[in-house]
């Protein structure tokens, strides 16, 4: 798992650096960890950080923590209800005080799957209610997001995949729509418990004045899951032997 881990990371680092000379040194970083704790049956419970950068080392300008509580349906559907805070800083950030945007969210979410062979096609529908320096507004996003398996032909551990995602976002105020984001990237499932991706995301912000701007990231996400109803059934068994 080191050996693959390393090389992995190898691979990541070759990635960043082209892309980052491709754009002129204009690409930032979107620094992403997860941890998804299965704590019932039906139930886990979510926790997120993320940090982003206007270049690929520095203008640290984002940053966010948020989670909440997901509902597991059949199939790798499920309902989630999640909350979190938002902090923006101005140009050229590093998270220098004062922050120019103070956000509080709280959002409702359903996930819905479906399989074309070996390709699995997620469907996120997320409602939100924000509170944007004390102003509050709502935001309305879609994600369709096809993951295909390439050494096996589902997501065992040991597996190598493919994913990208396109996802927009609308409001209920004109114009209506607001942003754009378009991922493509691969990643590496090492266990039931650890997986590492790394692409190349773009976002597209709409302005009726200026017609909108978009920026370039790389991006790195480290996922962890965690099942304690298997140490739970473990342990009752143990206790009954």
């Amino acid at each position: 798992m080191l050996i693959r881990a390393t090389i992995f990371t190898l691979l990541l680092l070759l990635v960043l650096t082209s892309i980052t000379n491709a754009q002129n040194s204009n690409t930032g970083t979107w620094d992403i960890i997860a941890l998804n704790t299965k704590i019932k049956k039906n139930w886990s419970v979510y926790l997120e950080a993320q940090t982003r950068s206007q270049r690929v080392t520095s203008n640290f300008y984002y940053h966010e923590l948020k989670g909440g509580f997901q509902y597991n349906l059949a199939n790798n559907n499920s309902l989630f209800v999640g909350t979190g805070n938002y902090i923006t800083y101005p140009f050229p950030g590093n998270y220098k005080s004062p922050a120019s945007t103070k956000e509080y969210r709280i959002w409702e979410q359903f996930v819905f799957n479906n399989y074309i062979g070996r390709v699995q096609l997620e469907h996120r529908y997320r409602i939100e209610q924000r509170w944007i320096n004390g102003v509050y507004s709502n935001r309305f996003r879609f994600r369709l997001n096809p993951i295909i398996p390439i050494n096996h032909t589902t997501m065992l551990p040991n597996t190598w995949y493919a994913s990208a995602f396109e996802e927009v976002f609308f409001t209920d105020n004109a114009p209506y729509f607001m942003r754009n984001r378009f991922f493509v990237g691969a990643g590496y499932k090492f266990s039931k418990q650890f997986t590492l991706q790394a692409g190349f995301i773009r976002q597209f912000d709409n302005n009726v004045t200026t017609g909108g701007s978009g920026k370039n990231f790389a991006q790195v996400l480290l996922s962890f899951t965690l099942d304690k109803t298997v140490r739970k059934q473990a342990s009752s068994q143990g206790a009954i032997d």
